[in-house]
C-alpha cells in the first residue's frame, strides 16, 4: 500500500498549473522524443544478434508459437445486447486471469529466453523449404535420434555454437584468411596454414549444421539446411575442407542478416508490447466516492487482473493501462503510436481515453471501462500479430511447393553428377583443368534451393505493420491480395462518409395531433406534442449506439420530460424499434401500456393497416414544412400519433478528398449506398462528389446491391461503412473496411480491415498499399527466380567455385529481404511515383538533406 500526496486535483487550467507539475512537463516532453526504452531496446537488438546463428534449437519437447484467436468485442454499456455478451464473455473469467499472468507478465529473464527460443524456432521453419508449419511435433525417430545426439553432447554443443554470433564470424574470418593465404604467404606455408585454419574453423560451424541436416533427415524432411551440409560435406571428402567450410560460413551470416531484416518488418508490434505498462495505480476508493484528496491510497495491480469500474491513477509520462474515462484531473495525451494521429489531444472530465495512450503531463484519475483483453492496446496487438502469421496465397502455394522442389533439386543433382561425364564429358571429379561433375552437382543443389522464394512473402508482413503505424488494422496478407483486385468501392453515408455526430433540429407532429383550435381542450399530449413525443423518443432510444438514436438522447437532456419507462423492447435492423411504454402521468394514456414505434418514414407508414390513412401519412411527409434537407425519423405512438424528428449531418471534413483520390488516382468506381431518402442523400453525395447513389435501402438491400454489383463488373467490391447495420454488407464484400470506434461486435468481426482513427483517410492509403504490396511480391519473385536460375547456371557451367555460388544465392535471398522492407515506405498511385521519390531519397542521401515522402 502506497499513499500518494494529490492536493491539485481538481480541474485546473493548463496555464495555471504548479510549477513542480510544468517542470515534470517539460522534462517529460524532451524525453518523449526518444522511446522510452531506447537503451532496452539497443541492448536487445545487440543481445537478438548474438542469439540467432543457425537455426535450429533441439529441444526435448518441441516449442510451440500458438496465438490466441479470441473474438474481438466492442460493446456498449447500455446496449440492449451487452448484458448477454457480457456473460457469456465473463464464463470462465478466472481462467482466463490466471492465463494471462502466466503469458503476459514473465520477467525479463524469461521474456528473453522465450523470444531467444521462438527466434531459433521461427528461423529454423521460415527458412527451410519443407515449410511444415514450424510447430510439427517430432517424429519418433527424430525423438530417439534426440534422446541419442544429448547423450552423446551432440545437441548441447549445437547449441552452445549457433548461439555465438562471434564464433560464426572468427570460423569465417579464418576461412576467408586461409584463402587469401597463397595470395600473401610463401608457397611451402600455405598448406600448413590453411589445413590449421580449416581444422580449427570448420567445427565452429559444421557441428550445427551437421546436427540440423541429420534432424531432418531422420524426420523425412529435405530442405535448405539438408542441401547445405550435403554439399559442404561432399566438399571436405572430396578434399575442398576450405570450400565446404566458407559455404557454411556465408550461409549462416546470410541467414542471420536475413532474420534481421525479418524482425525489421514487426518492430511496431514489439515495441506496442514493450511499452504497454504491466501494473496500474489502482486506488482505494469506498462506494465510489474518494474520501481525501490530500492523502489518496493507492496499490500495484497487474494491467490483465484489472476489472471494469477500477478507478486508475494515471502519472505524467506512464501509459494508460486500459480503455478508460477521466474522472478528475487534466492532462495532455498521445496516440501516435496507437492511430498514427501526430497532434497530442487534450483530455478533460468526461473523455474517453484508450488503452496505451500516452499521458504527457498532468496527473489523472481514470475509471476502466474495458478489461486488458477488451482495451484498444490489446486489439491491436493481437490483430497485428494473427495478421501476420496468417498465410495469403503465395505463402500458401509455397508450402506445397517447397519440399517437393527441394527433392526435384536432389534428383536433378543427381543426375548431373551421373550423366555429366557421358553427355558433356566431365571429370567426375574435378581436376586441376576442369571441374567434374560432382562438384557442378553440388554447386547446382545450393544454388537452386528456393530461399529466396520462401522469403518473398515477408513483404505482407511489412505492409501489416505499415498500416499497423497509421492506424489501420488488417486481417492477414491476402487481405491485401483482395484489396489490390478491387475495382468498385461502396461508402455508406451516415458515420462513414459524414460525420454521425446527428442533431436534433425540429419536432414536428403531422398526424393525429391536434391544437386548441380544433378541440376546446388544454392538449392532446403532456405537457405538450413536441415534449411528449421527445420524452418517448429518447425513453425508446436510451442505450442504442445508432446515431439518431444518440442526437435524440442528446436533445432531450436538460429538458423538463414526462416521466416514460419501457417495459419491452425490439430492434428491428434497418427499419427501427418496437417498444411496450408506459407513464404514471394520468393524462399520458391513462395510465395504460402503449405501443411505440420510431424509424424511417416507411417503416411508420407500413404499420397503418389502412390505406387511407397511410396515404394520409405520406403526403404530411411529403408537405412537411421543413422540406427534404434534413435527415427525418418518425414516431408513432398507438398507430394514432404521428411525430416527424429532423435532423442534420455534416460531411466529414476529408470525404471530399478522398472521394477525388479513388476515383482519379486509384480509378476506382465510388457509389453510396445509404438507407436514407433521395434527396438527403443526394445532398451528401453531391458535397463529397459521388455521382452514383442508391438510397432507401435495407440492410438487405445493400447486401443485394453488394453481391449484384461484384457478380456483374466482374471485379470485386470495397464495402466502406461505420458498422451500424452494415454487417451482412460487410461480409459479402470483396474486401470489408469499418470504423472500428463505432462499429459493432458483429462489424468487427466480419470486416478485413479495421480504422482505429474516427475518419476514412485510412482507406485510399489502405488501397494504394495494396497495389503497391502486390507490385513488390511481384518484384521479389522475380528477384528469387533471377538469383536462382543466374546461381544454377553459373554452378552447372562451372565458372564460379562453390563458395561463390552460395554467395549469390544468398545474396539474392537478401536482395529480397530489402526489396520487402520498401513496404514501409509510403505507397504510391504508379511506378512512375515510385521513381520520382527513389531519385529523391537519392539525392537527400548524396547532399546530406531529409526527404520525407508526401503521405496519401
Amino acid at each position: 500500500m502506497e499513499t500518494l500526496n494529490f492536493p491539485t486535483i481538481s480541474k485546473p487550467p493548463l496555464n495555471s498549473r504548479a510549477s513542480s507539475m510544468a517542470m515534470e512537463a517539460r522534462h517529460l516532453t524532451a524525453l518523449l522524443k526518444l522511446p522510452r526504452n531506447i537503451r532496452t531496446r539497443k541492448l536487445k537488438l545487440k543481445l537478438k544478434l548474438n542469439l540467432t546463428y543457425p537455426k535450429k534449437p533441439a529441444p526435448p519437447i518441441p516449442l510451440l508459437r500458438t496465438v490466441s484467436r479470441l473474438p474481438v468485442v466492442k460493446s456498449s454499456t447500455h446496449s440492449h445486447h451487452h448484458d448477454h455478451s457480457h456473460a457469456d464473455h465473463d464464463h470462465g473469467a478466472d481462467d482466463h486471469r490466471d492465463h494471462d499472468r502466466n503469458h503476459h507478465h514473465h520477467t525479463v529473464h524469461e521474456e528473453n529466453q522465450h523470444q531467444h527460443q521462438q527466434q531459433h524456432h521461427h528461423h529454423n521453419h521460415g527458412h527451410c523449404h519443407c515449410h511444415d508449419g514450424g510447430g510439427a511435433p517430432l517424429t519418433k525417430p527424430q525423438e530417439s535420434f534426440l534422446r541419442f545426439a544429448e547423450r552423446i553432447k551432440w545437441a548441447d554443443l549445437a547449441n552452445f555454437l549457433r548461439e555465438h554470433l562471434e564464433l560464426c564470424c572468427c570460423a569465417a574470418a579464418l576461412f576467408l584468411a586461409a584463402a587469401v593465404c597463397p595470395y600473401l604467404l610463401p608457397k611451402p606455408a600455405v598448406k600448413p596454414l590453411q589445413t590449421a585454419f580449416s581444422l580449427v574453423a570448420f567445427p565452429l560451424v559444421g557441428v550445427s549444421a551437421s546436427f540440423d541436416a541429420a534432424m531432418d533427415i531422420v524426420g523425412g524432411k529435405i530442405n535448405i539446411h539438408v542441401l547445405m551440409a550435403l554439399a559442404a560435406f561432399a566438399s571436405v571428402f572430396m578434399g575442398n575442407p576450405l570450400e565446404g567450410g566458407l559455404l557454411l560460413a556465408m550461409f549462416n551470416l546470410a541467414h542471420i542478416a536475413e532474420e534481421y531484416f525479418t524482425s525489421r518488418s514487426k518492430i511496431d508490434v514489439k515495441e506496442l508490447k514493450e511499452n504497454h505498462p504491466e501494473f496500474a495505480y489502482v486506488l482505494d476508493v469506498q462506494n465510489g466516492n474518494f474520501q481525501s484528496f490530500s492523502d489518496l491510497m493507492y496499490h500495484k495491480v497487474p494491467v490483465n487482473d484489472l476489472e471494469v469500474g477500477s478507478y486508475i491513477l494515471v502519472k505524467a509520462g506512464e501509459s494508460v493501462p486500459v480503455d478508460c474515462e477521466v474522472l478528475q484531473g487534466r492532462s495532455t495525451i498521445t496516440i501516435e503510436h496507437l492511430t498514427g494521429e501526430v497532434k497530442p489531444v487534450e483530455k478533460d472530465v468526461g473523455d474517453s481515453i484508450p488503452g496505451g495512450a500516452r499521458n504527457l503531463d498532468g496527473m489523472m484519475i481514470v475509471k476502466a471501462k474495458k478489461t486488458w483483453k477488451e482495451s484498444m492496446l490489446s486489439r491491436i496487438v493481437q490483430l497485428t500479430e494473427e495478421a501476420q502469421q496468417s498465410k495469403p496465397k503465395l505463402q500458401r502455394w509455397l508450402d506445397k511447393f517447397g519440399e517437393q522442389y527441394s527433392k526435384a533439386v536432389i534428383v536433378l543433382s543427381a543426375v548431373i553428377a551421373l550423366l555429366g561425364p557421358v553427355l558433356f564429358k566431365w571429370p567426375f571429379l574435378s581436376t586441376s583443368v576442369c571441374r567434374g561433375s560432382l562438384y557442378r552437382a553440388l554447386g547446382l543443389m545450393v544454388a537452386a534451393s528456393p530461399c529466396a522464394l520462401a522469403v518473398a512473402p515477408l513483404v505482407y508482413a511489412t505492409a501489416i505493420s505499415a498500416c499497423a503505424r497509421k492506424g489501420i488494422l488488417l486481417k492477414g496478407g491476402q487481405v491485401l491480395d483482395a484489396l489490390a483486385s478491387c475495382q468498385n468501392i461502396a461508402f455508406d453515408k451516415t458515420g462513414t462518409l459524414t460525420t454521425g455526430e446527428f442533431m436534433c433540429k425540429a419536432i414536428e407532429p403531422i398526424h393525429g395531433h391536434f391544437s386548441n383550435n380544433e378541440k376546446e381542450i388544454t392538449s392532446c399530449c403532456v405537457p405538450n406534442c413536441e415534449r411528449e413525443a421527445l420524452a418517448v423518443a429518447a425513453a425508446m432510444e436510451k442505450g442504442t449506439t445508432h446515431p439518431i438514436g444518440r442526437a435524440v438522447v442528446d436533445h432531450s437532456i436538460g429538458k423538463d420530460l414526462p416521466p416514460v419507462s419501457v417495459e419491452s423492447f425490439e430492434n428491428l435492423p434497418g427499419r427501427g424499434l418496437l417498444a411496450t411504454i408506459s407513464s404514471i402521468e394520468p393524462a399520458f394514456g391513462g395510465g395504460k401500456p402503449l405501443k411505440a414505434s420510431i424509424g424511417s418514414v416507411e417503416y411508420i407508414t407500413s404499420l397503418f393497416t389502412s390505406d387511407a390513412e397511410s396515404k394520409k401519412i405520406k403526403e404530411a411527409f411529403s408537405t412537411s414544412s421543413y422540406g427534404d434537407y434534413f435527415v427525418r425519423a418518425a414516431l408513432s405512438v398507438n398507430n394514432e400519433k404521428v411525430t416527424l424528428f429532423h435532423f442534420e449531418d455534416k460531411p466529414r471534413a476529408d470525404s471530399l478528398d478522398v472521394i477525388k483520390s479513388l476515383q482519379n488516382e486509384a480509378n476506382l468506381r465510388v457509389m453510396m449506398l445509404t438507407g436514407d431518402h433521395e434527396l438527403s442523400a443526394q445532398r451528401v453525395a453531391n458535397a463529397v462528389g459521388i455521382k452514383e447513389v442508391h438510397c432507401s435501402l435495407k440492410p438487405e438491400d445493400k447486401l443485394f446491391h453488394v453481391t449484384r454489383i461484384s457478380r456483374d463488373t466482374g471485379g470485386g467490391l470495397i464495402m466502406v461503412g461505420d458498422g451500424i447495420n452494415d454487417a451482412p454488407a460487410l461480409a459479402a464484400a470483396t474486401v470489408g473496411i469499418v470504423l472500428a470506434d463505432r462499429a459493432s461486435a458483429t462489424a468487427i468481426a466480419v470486416a478485413d480491415i479495421l480504422l482505429l482513427q474516427d475518419n476514412i483517410s485510412g482507406v485510399p492509403f489502405s488501397v494504394a498499399k495494396s497495389r503497391q504490396t502486390t507490385s513488390l511480391v511481384k518484384q521479389n519473385v522475380a528477384l528469387a527466380l533471377g538469383s536462382i536460375f543466374l546461381a544454377s547456371l553459373t554452378s552447372v557451367l562451372g565458372v564460379l567455385p562453390l563458395w561463390l555460388t552460395v554467395l549469390l544465392h544468398e545474396g539474392g535471398t537478401l536482395l529480397v529481404c530489402l526489396n520487402s522492407i520498401r513496404a514501409l515506405n509510403s505507397p504510391t498511385w504508379s511506378w512512375r511515383s515510385d521513381l520520382v521519390q527513389l531519385i529523391h531519397r537519392v539525392k537527400s542521401f548524396i547532399t546530406g538533406g531529409n526527404y520525407q515522402a508526401v503521405p496519401l
